[in-house]
């Protein structure tokens, strides 16, 4: 079995708590359903947020999807003038079987932007 690494992004439009963590699960819930991905097989995850997001760690939107043994990680991206605000960042390395080729990379709401050609058909319902 090899491991894989899935990429995602999703943007918030305030730095908010709520807003953070809902984003957070609507995202990992996307790329779960759309690898088929079960937590108990990833090897970890690691969250980053642009520096404009303060208010809550992303990690806890994982440990509220029921994530207890996955190990998790939160960082700062690098402040980069003119990258994209208000983004969340997540890399899982998984172990799987499936081809790299066919790993389901997800972007939404303004992180489409950061990979078009990844983001169409992924866009998922709004949040709760």
């Amino acid at each position: 079995m090899a491991l894989r690494g899935i990429r995602g992004a999703t943007t918030v439009d305030t730095n908010s708590a709520t807003e953070i963590i809902a984003a957070t699960a609507e995202l990992l819930r996307a790329i779960v359903k759309a690898n088929n991905v079960a937590p108990e097989d990833l090897a970890c995850a690691t969250f980053t947020v642009t520096p404009d997001l303060d208010a809550a760690f992303p990690a806890r939107a994982a440990r509220e999807l029921g994530w207890q043994q996955v190990p998790l990680l939160d960082a700062c991206e690098i402040p980069v003038p003119g990258s994209l605000p208000r983004c969340i960042r997540v890399l899982l390395l998984w172990n799987s079987p499936t081809p790299q080729n066919e790993i389901v990379h997800i972007y939404l709401h303004g992180a489409q932007v950061l990979r078009p050609d990844l983001a169409a058909d992924h866009e998922t319902e709004s949040r709760s």
